[in-house]
């Protein structure tokens, strides 16, 4: 090297030869000693500055060296000159190789340790190099799990069973051990209540132990051969019905427990029982079918009787017609006992009930499944559009490193890295990762619940009832409507429906403030229609315009059911289940 020539520095793609060897120049600058052969044959041949030096001494290899070791004399040619000028191009092309060799290096390989530079590189190329060292790795994710994925609520009365039955069908599905189950027992027993054992399983806070009352929605996941099942054990009380409202608003199936004890149907139907209320909010909410399990058949009052059977199937069978389920495509029946598994997974002894398999066989009750599991993984989920428009209400918000926000797929699907629009806010994020079941995953179809990291966001900019949707296609957000409701109770002091009426508007997950603002027409059970009524009663149908306390991420019943249903309660009654059948002409953004 030529001491005097501090400003010129090798090209990159000669980072493996060192020019001059260990050359040293003694004053004063007496003649570089002739290079050795092990000199020469260090030399990298694909080296562009080597390829041109030699070319310009005609390929005398001893000459190319004193001028690569004399760089005053190199710059006087103008071929060296034009390819110093493009070495930041060689840099950027070598670097993007290094980046990209980083990328694709199998995990089983050891890391590559850099090998140290005898050069001085470029700050830019520097910064580059540093930071793909410390970039951490990619978390790796993989294609969700083929089988469908359904929700199950599990509504009824108080005491119907509810809890019980989710805790066995979590044991029968080899969820629980042995260990676990005995423990729960031996508790049970402790607390004079020998039958809640199975019920502990989902009842997990002390005070829904205490009191054997569930009060937050309870989660647990099973599956079979062909399906994914997440259990959604909602509270029967009817202090907790807003609580059953968020777990039913997730659901694709709703199992609605009924107890056969003699007394316990009657107190959970009648007027003011919460199986009554459960149903008619289950199909508000959407669930696509409801099964009806007549649970504490092998109750000493019971003992497996037809006759009981035939009383609670014909008696309900009227009120599900009238919530606006199809009896026939909608609804099944099937009698089971949580406590013993009967017609859980295994079917029960003909000995045990001589009735049910001639029943079920006949396909009689709208199924020709003899058991609850083989029933439900016989039900098909229409209309699921994978390839729609993204919709996903968010349920709860939390932070984790980011802002994670939870919810299940109703449209199209989600991805890492695609670009998202949350409304009513209308601010857009980036997906940083999508995870089903706390696993990361590369895509989520319609029915998954996921976890969505957004990138940007915080977590007050996320709430319950805001709905993630496409970038670009995204729902209406509103704050009034014009809506069919059905009247089914009002409360103790006041007997009708006016302009003025105050209650709550639920709709998917939000939860918001309404007045009624005008009544267009009411309908009676006769079908009289009266255009511009000014009150409506129980049992009426009416067309109406709600006023909201703030906006909603909404849509039209038609366009998209799951938007578009809602349920309006007031002073812990039910007042009216309704569709949404118009909204305000769209604003421009």
């Amino acid at each position: 090297m030529n001491p005097n020539a501090s400003t010129w520095k090798p090209s990159v793609g000669a980072a493996s030869w060192t020019p001059g060897g260990g050359f040293t120049a003694p004053a004063p600058a007496p003649a570089a000693p002739a290079q050795s052969a092990s000199s020469v044959s260090e030399v990298d041949e694909s080296d562009p500055l080597w390829q041109v030096v030699l070319k310009i001494s005609e390929g005398d290899r001893d000459r190319a060296l004193k001028m690569i070791n004399d760089p005053d004399q190199l710059s006087a040619y103008p071929e060296v000159t034009a390819l110093m000028e493009a070495g930041d191009s060689w840099e950027a092309a070598d670097m993007a190789e290094q980046v990209q060799t980083k990328m694709t290096i199998s995990e089983d390989a050891p890391a590559p340790t850099p090998e140290p530079m005898e050069t001085d590189e470029p700050a830019k190329a520097e910064e580059k190099v540093e930071e793909v060292q410390d970039a951490e790795p990619p978390v790796e994710t993989k294609e969700g799990d083929p089988r469908e994925h359904l929700n199950l609520v599990f509504i009824g009365h108080v005491d119907a069973g509810k809890s019980t039955l989710s805790g066995n069908i979590l044991y029968l599905t080899d969820n629980v051990d042995k260990r676990t189950i005995e423990r729960y027992e031996r508790e049970a027993k402790e607390r004079n209540r020998e039958s809640w054992f199975l019920a502990f399983i989902m009842d997990t806070n002390e005070e829904e132990r205490a009191k054997g009352k569930t009060v937050e929605v309870g989660k647990a996941h099973f599956e079979s051969e062909v399906k994914r099942y997440t259990i959604l054990d909602a509270p029967g009380h009817k202090n907790y019905v807003p609580n059953m409202i968020q777990g039913a608003s997730q659901a694709d199936i709703g199992i609605l427990v009924i107890s056969a004890r003699k007394g316990e149907f009657e107190a959970g139907f009648d007027r003011g029982g919460q199986s009554r209320e459960h149903a008619m909010l289950a199909k508000t909410l959407g669930v696509s079918y409801l099964v009806v399990v007549v649970n504490k058949m092998d109750e000493p009052t019971v003992q497996w009787k037809k006759e009981r059977f035939d009383d609670i199937v014909t008696k309900i069978r009227p009120f599900l017609r009238k919530c606006g389920f199809t009896i026939k495509r909608e609804v099944k029946f099937i009698p089971i006992s949580g406590l013993s598994g009967a017609n859980v997974k295994e079917e029960v002894s003909e000995s045990e009930c001589a009735w049910w398999k001639k029943m079920h066989t006949a396909g009689e009750n709208n199924t020709d499944k003899g058991t609850l599991l083989s029933l439900l993984d016989s039900l098909v989920i229409p209309n699921r559009e994978a390839s729609g428009h993204l919709r996903i209400p968010v349920l709860d918000r939390y932070s984790d490193r980011g802002t994670v926000a939870m919810g299940k797929v109703e449209s199209g699907t989600i991805r890492p890295g695609m670009k998202v629009t949350v409304m009513p806010t209308r601010a857009v994020y980036k997906v940083d990762e999508v995870c089903a079941n706390e696993t990361p995953v590369s895509g989520a179809r319609p029915g998954e619940n996921v976890l969505v990291k957004l990138n940007g966001a915080k977590v007050e900019d996320i709430r319950r009832g805001f709905v993630i949707c496409s970038k670009t296609d995204t729902c209406r957000s509103v704050d009034k409507v014009i809506c069919k409701i059905a009247i089914a109770d009002m409360p103790e002091n006041t007997k009708v429906m006016t302009a003025g009426f105050q209650c709550m508007f639920h709709a998917h997950t939000a939860e918001e403030e309404c007045t009624v603002t005008k009544i267009f027409e009411t309908t009676n059970t006769r079908g009289q229609v009266v255009k511009g009524a000014r009150f409506a009663s129980v049992n009426m149908q009416a067309v109406v315009m709600l006023e909201l306390g703030q906006t909603v991420p909404l849509e039209t019943f038609d366009d998209m059911p799951f938007l578009g249903r809602f349920t309006l309660r007031t002073e812990g009654k039910t007042v009216a289940i309704g569709k949404v059948q118009k909204l305000p002409p769209r604003k421009d953004d």
